[in-house]
């Protein structure tokens, strides 16, 4: 059976009447557990490196900055000038992710294509590949940027329904 034939992830019908204080554990469990797998392209690498150092320090978030691997990782941060010959990596990468995955894309090159959106091998948005959770701006982005995203991204999945998110990537 290949990786391509496995079923779906879905979520029950009886997870509509679980009760809300199961989903706001769950979902706390999940808004400060976020295992990140860095996919850095180009200058904005270094700024994810400067916010997870010990100077700005995401780990107190509840963001541990560097997974083993796409299969072991929540969140993928995508930093950098996606090019067309880098984009299926980007999407394997992606899909090897455990459900439920979420991106944050880094940086003006990651979100549009930056000051290279009108060449010929760029593609103008890591979202044009992979849904996108949340967007942080700059050229490059400081590291307090990612860390106002990394919050941002908290607050989405604190209120947060699965059944609601397997629905709509089903669509």
């Amino acid at each position: 059976m290949a990786a391509t034939d496995l079923p779906t992830p879905t979520v029950g019908p009886v997870s509509r009447l679980a009760p809300k204080p199961m989903r706001f554990v769950l979902n706390w469990g999940r808004r400060y557990s976020l295992w990140v797998f860095n996919f850095g392209l180009a200058c904005c690498a270094i700024e994810f490196i400067a916010a997870s150092a010990s100077r700005h320090d995401f780990i107190r978030f509840g963001v541990i900055p560097f997974a083993n691997g796409p299969r072991q990782a929540d969140l993928m941060i995508v930093s950098g000038t996606v090019t067309d010959k880098m984009a299926p990596a980007v999407k394997r990468l992606y899909e090897q992710m455990p459900d439920p995955k979420y991106v944050i894309s880094f940086g003006a090159c990651s979100n549009s294509g930056g000051p290279y959106w009108d060449s010929y091998c760029v593609t103008n948005g890591v979202d044009q590949i992979i849904p996108v959770d949340v967007y942080v701006p700059g050229c490059p982005p400081r590291p307090e940027a990612l860390l106002y995203g990394i919050t941002k991204l908290q607050e989405k999945i604190a209120a947060e329904h699965l059944g609601d998110r397997y629905r709509s990537e089903q669509a």
